[in-house]
């Protein structure tokens, strides 16, 4: 449905995109995922036509996308593109704000549409406050539920989750993807946080300084990270000396603190530093016996300065090897 081909883009004489090539199922739910100042929202804005492409293209069907140097007004007008900015009228209700997206000639399917968005963004109580005494994370979700109004085939979002607080978060999530699930609106989506990505994206595509590192599903680059940087997205992780558990093996390997374990027979000896409580266990800063930080996760709390041992399964071991 969406074909991305070699795409270049510089601001200023600076590479924000080079050389973005991958594609998107009708349907489909992809993440663009990386740290601040990676090209996610430039990537964003190339996809739905506000920029001049310096190399590339882009193709929505078979329709190519052009930007403002050949539309009056720039953007796809089958795609929708939520910024990190939203453009609400502050004065009028939350349902007027959803409703100017609306028919005004069907009053009764205006209504309709108007109450089920805002259960999407589980605003119902909210729906006759002004807009101006809602908290920023109120405002994004109206913002959101304005772009869904007229169902766009293609939807672009931009850190959709960025002020919004943790208890309301999983919620809108869930009420999010599977309504875009249930009407097979194509999603594109930018986020810094792994959780967005992990239970609701079926394509993830990873960036670094402009770069795409990786694109597979999230469950494969979790399991399976090719690179210490793309591991850290999802979550600290430890990336040890191999020969700390093997004398005769060589290179580096990664390892989430979730998988090292405390053993008495373990594979690897370590000192406790610090042991920090996070609610339901505690994480663990140890130093191996080379002087290398180690991070794990344990059920008690540790003594610093306490010798321990720990396990590492050895398939792990074997999968995680960081590749030259």
């Amino acid at each position: 449905m969406l074909k991305v081909s070699q795409v270049t883009f510089a601001y200023h004489n600076k590479n924000t995109l080079q050389n973005i090539h991958f594609s998107v199922e009708k349907g489909a739910h992809t993440c663009i995922i990386g740290e601040s100042g990676c090209g996610k929202s430039t990537l964003l804005k190339a996809i739905f036509g506000l920029l001049d492409l310096d190399e590339g293209s882009i193709y929505w069907n078979d329709e190519q996308v052009l930007g403002p140097a050949f539309n009056l007004v720039p953007g796809h007008d089958k795609m929708k593109y939520l910024a990190q900015e939203d453009h609400l009228m502050p004065y009028t209700s939350v349902a007027e704000n959803i409703q100017k997206h609306l028919s005004r000639q069907q009053a009764d399917f205006s209504a309709q549409r108007t109450e089920e968005l805002l259960e999407v963004i589980d605003m119902l109580p909210f729906a006759e406050s002004k807009v101006k005494n809602l908290s920023g994370g109120q405002k994004q979700r109206v913002a959101l539920a304005q772009v869904l109004a007229k169902e766009p085939e293609l939807l672009l979002l931009d850190e959709p989750f960025n002020f919004i607080d943790n208890f309301r978060k999983n919620k809108l999530r869930r009420n999010l993807f599977n309504y875009l699930k249930k009407q097979e609106i194509t999603c594109i989506f930018a986020t810094h946080d792994s959780t967005d990505m992990l239970g609701f994206a079926d394509q993830a595509l990873v960036m670094k300084e402009g770069k795409l590192m990786a694109n597979d599903t999230s469950e494969q680059l979790f399991n399976f990270p090719p690179n210490k940087y793309v591991a850290s997205l999802f979550k600290e992780v430890n990336e040890l000396e191999l020969e700390l558990f093997e004398a005769s093996a060589e290179g580096k390997v990664l390892i989430y603190p979730t998988e090292i374990k405390l053993s008495e027979n373990g594979n690897l000896t370590a000192k406790v530093i610090k042991s920090y409580f996070n609610g339901t266990n505690y994480f663990v800063e140890a130093e191996a016996n080379n002087g290398q930080k180690i991070y794990f996760n344990s059920t008690e709390f540790l003594e610093a300065s306490a010798t321990i041992q720990l396990h590492v399964d050895e398939t792990l071991l074997q999968q995680r090897k960081v590749k030259d």
